[in-house]
């Protein structure tokens, strides 16, 4: 990982999206700046790790994942590699894997990723996407698909430069007694930043929690959803969603179909407004299309309330403390992996926020 760290010297946001760049603590890592892939390597046993394109060639059968968690637009064009990740039956790595898509000079980015995890096999990846203070688009797709018995957890990681759209395409096919979860994190959405994953539970007892902490600094808009659709007996979807408007616009999106009897689903929608300017638009909707269903839904907009920080006030916080405090549990960041750059990050923006926000 030295030879990373030479190569992407100008790189100061690494630590910020998750990634750790000597390595330590995961077992393969992954990095691309703009088409050229600077890293590649892998250190556990049972587990592929190669530039989709590479993958393609080299892997039998992989191509059987290309565009089936998604439908084909031709109009994308050419992908500009990505990453292939393979957990292959009963594999159950201790530590993830970390990937790094970065943008440094501008212009388009587009890249294709797929996850596979094989039946009984478990594994958490670490993705962060960043850029330089550069004008451009990114155009991620990711195909994630989990097997019978098995678990993914991805999470994912933007820290974007203010000129920067992101437009990811994501889709997870999830099989019977399988589990994906995907835990999705941005500060700094860029200028524009649109997405929405959807999920297909297709086997029975499947399970899918997809969850979002969003900060919306002043300029930034974010059209952030996710669905799931729940097409076999028995299986369970979480989605749930924490927005925080400093300034900037947050559309919270959440779709749950309902397709076969016994499935159980929530999903929920919270905002905090701390300035003025700032708007949270939460879009929860529930679709049932059998009969025995149990979805349930919530959706909350709001401020700070008074008596909250003054009773935390009252127990020797200063305003801003109380504030903060408040600000920080509502977004629940304890997430597997989280760098503590990120943490401190969170931390800087709430502190920044807090004069003006009472």
């Amino acid at each position: 990982m030295s030879e990373v760290k030479e190569m992407l010297s100008s790189v100061e946001e690494l630590e910020r999206v998750g990634i750790e760049p000597e390595g330590k603590g995961r077992c393969g890592t992954f990095i691309q700046e703009d088409e050229r892939v600077v890293a590649c390597g892998i250190r556990q046993s049972g587990v592929d790790l190669l530039p989709t394109k590479r993958a393609l060639k080299e892997l039998e059968g992989t191509e059987r994942f290309l565009w089936r968690a998604l439908q084909r637009d031709p109009d994308l064009g050419e992908f500009q590699n990505g990453y292939f990740i393979r957990a292959r039956k009963g594999v159950r790595p201790i530590f993830p894997v970390q990937s790094c898509l970065y943008m440094g000079t501008g212009g388009m980015q587009h890249v294709h990723n797929i996850v596979v995890v094989e039946d009984e096999a478990e594994l958490h990846v670490i993705t962060g996407c960043t850029s330089r203070e550069i004008r451009g688009t990114h155009l991620g797709i990711s195909e994630f698909y989990v097997g019978k018995g098995a678990t993914l957890h991805f999470t994912m990681i933007h820290v974007w430069g203010p000129d920067i759209e992101a437009l990811p395409l994501t889709g997870a096919i999830v099989e019977e007694g399988g589990v994906f979860i995907s835990d999705y994190i941005c500060m700094h959405p860029g200028k524009h930043i649109k997405m929405s994953p959807t999920a297909y539970l297709r086997g029975s007892g499947a399970t899918a929690r997809l969850h979002s902490v969003l900060v919306a600094v002043p300029g930034a808009f974010m059209d952030i959803g996710a669905r799931v659709h729940l097409q076999a007996p028995g299986t369970k979807a979480e989605l749930i969603s924490r927005a925080v408007s400093m300034g900037g616009t947050v559309i919270a999106r959440g779709h749950l179909i309902g397709e076969e009897p016994r499935i159980k689903a929530h999903l929920e929608c919270r905002g905090l407004l701390l300035r003025e300017g700032g708007v949270i638009h939460a879009i929860p909707e529930l679709e049932g299309r059998a009969t025995e269903l149990e979805m349930t839904h919530e959706a909350a907009v709001g401020k700070i309330a008074r008596e909250e920080v003054e009773y935390l006030m009252a127990r020797g916080l200063t305003e801003e403390e109380a504030t903060a405090a408040i600000v920080r549990g509502f977004l629940n960041v304890d997430i597997i992996g989280l760098p503590a750059p990120l943490k401190e990050e969170l931390d800087t923006l709430i502190s920044q926020s807090d004069r003006e926000s009472l």
